[in-house]
């Protein structure tokens, strides 16, 4: 299946470059457990007023 994955990626020219990119984003962002509490709110209720302060 490697063998298969392989070939795949060099006919697509995905390089190991690319794979390593991928790689570290994944790290990156999978790695965060955000806190989607406060988007329950609408964005227009979230935002400070601008007018009228």
């Amino acid at each position: 299946m490697k063998r298969i994955q392989k070939l795949f990626e060099l006919i697509a020219g995905i390089s190991q470059e690319d794979l390593e990119r991928e790689a570290r984003a994944r790290q990156i962002f999978a790695a965060r457990n955000p806190d989607i509490t406060a988007l329950q709110k609408p964005a227009c209720w979230r935002r400070k007023r601008r007018i009228g302060h």
